[in-house]
């Protein structure tokens, strides 16, 4: 199994290329496996995406005008996974297949919708259809298209059935699988274990996290504030989730964390998280 980073986690430190080529050697020296590139991350984004991903503690760096391909070949680190949006892939999906077999990888994930109405039944069954539709163009190209989960998915859209289910339920198991982020439904109430074992073999990779919390700045009554946490420092049964995972099959373990970093450094966050993926992967 792969261990893997989220490159949404590098945005700091791939200024340059300078940077962005000691940010890999220490990746690989922590002994992580590859990187899971985001197509925003690897092109020049425009100004709307760097400022909402900025706005949401996740800057993107100037990565956009790196070679990444030079970067990740000299590095020794591969490509377990390309993200990109679905807008994308149905608007130009031969730019997108080259791109993904360019960098040696033959998954493509889909993260969750812009400004969609996960509460609407028909919705949701009619974004099931295109993913549907999208994952059969991508297995006629021996791809395979997964979809990455937020905590929206958790909404209902009636009584008893939420998003996560018609999008697990009207999905062809043929052409749609799921890279499952077990933080984020954790951080929604849910019980990610029990949506790992309803996802079963389908769930293709593992975005990984902790959630815990961390004093931030002075107050008069001082209070702690949830947040992701390096691997092991937080209160998420991952040793539970893990074995879940192990048992499903799971091609990679993707880390994945948000700001609030240990010393507030990226790659810090990451070694500590390696310590924990060392003793367990």
């Amino acid at each position: 199994m792969k261990k893997a980073v989220q490159q949404i986690m590098l945005g700091t430190v791939t200024g340059n290329e300078t940077q962005a080529r000691e940010t890999l050697r220490k990746i690989k020296a922590a002994g992580y496996d590859g990187l899971e590139l985001n197509r925003f991350m690897i092109h020049q984004s425009s100004l709307m995406v760097r400022l909402m991903t900025r706005a949401a503690g996740m800057p993107t760096g100037k990565g956009g005008a790196l070679d990444w391909h030079a970067l990740l070949k000299e590095s020794g680190l591969s490509v377990v996974s390309l993200h990109a949006d679905l807008g994308s892939l149905e608007r130009e999906p031969e730019a997108v297949i080259a791109e993904a077999k360019s960098f040696g990888t033959d998954k493509i994930v889909i993260t969750g919708m812009y400004r969609f109405d996960y509460t609407d039944e028909k919705s949701v069954c009619e974004l099931a259809q295109r993913l549907n539709r999208c994952g059969e163009k991508l297995k006629n190209e021996n791809l395979s298209l997964l979809y990455h989960n937020h905590n929206i998915e958790l909404l209902s859209v009636r009584p008893g059935r939420r998003a996560y289910d018609v999008l697990i339920e009207e999905t062809d198991p043929n052409y749609v699988n799921f890279e499952f982020d077990s933080y984020w439904f954790t951080d929604g109430g849910a019980d990610a274990k029990a949506w790992m074992r309803k996802l079963g073999t389908r769930m293709k990779l593992w975005h990984i996290n902790d959630r815990g919390s961390r004093q931030k700045g002075a107050a008069m009554t001082p209070i702690l504030n949830a947040d992701s946490m390096e691997l092991g420092t937080g209160n998420m049964d991952l040793d539970g989730l893990r074995e879940i995972a192990l048992m499903s099959g799971i091609e990679a373990v993707i880390l994945e964390s948000h700001k609030n970093w240990i010393d507030k450094d990226p790659i810090k966050s990451l070694e500590v998280s390696a310590e924990w993926l060392r003793e367990r992967i």
